[in-house]
């Protein structure tokens, strides 16, 4: 669950993104950022300690940063540190991939199947979902054998469920009602 907190710094990010249309390029920067700062347990230990003095912090993510980050970005980093919430960066990120999200009319899900499907399925079930919910749809599929069969789409808060298992469970509910 994404606190307040994050929320506001992502928004404040996103601002400042919107006013020189780099949303995207943002918020790609700041995962980049993320994934060499936990590539790296000791970096992740140091820019997240309280013993490590906030220069020391700064000088490792210039050295990181080297050509790698707008100057955005890397000013944002400066300013979490500050403020001693580097503990809050993924949260931030994920913050303003909703913002970026919902900018773009973006709807993330997830597909469950019992076996994977290959990408023209998962295109063709993108295509029908997003002319059904007016949003662009981007699904991810997980593999769950438990399922037996069928397709389980959760978006949001919605789910849609054709799979075995649910009609089996459904039968068995109305067998148990005519049996009793």
């Amino acid at each position: 669950m994404i606190d307040i907190v994050a929320r506001r710094y992502a928004d404040a990010l996103f601002q400042i993104g919107e006013e020189d249309n780099l949303t995207g390029k943002l918020y790609k920067e700041m995962n980049d950022i993320i994934d060499i700062i936990q590539s790296s347990n000791e970096l992740n230990k140091a820019l997240k300690s309280p013993l490590v003095s906030r220069q020391e912090k700064k000088n490792l993510l210039r050295a990181i940063l080297r050509g790698q980050a707008n100057n955005y970005v890397q000013n944002f980093l400066f300013v979490l540190v500050d403020k001693d919430r580097m503990s809050s960066l993924i949260n931030i990120s994920e913050a303003y991939k909703e913002l970026l999200n919902k900018k773009n009319n973006v709807l993330e899900g997830k597909v469950i199947t019992a076996i994977a499907l290959d990408n023209k399925e998962i295109e063709e079930l993108q295509l029908k979902l997003s002319s059904k919910y007016n949003k662009n749809i981007v699904l991810e599929n997980i593999v769950d054998e438990n399922i037996l069969g069928g397709v389980l789409v959760r978006l949001g808060n919605e789910e849609i469920d054709g799979t075995v298992l649910n009609r089996l469970n459904s039968l068995k509910q109305q067998l148990s009602q005519v049996i009793s």
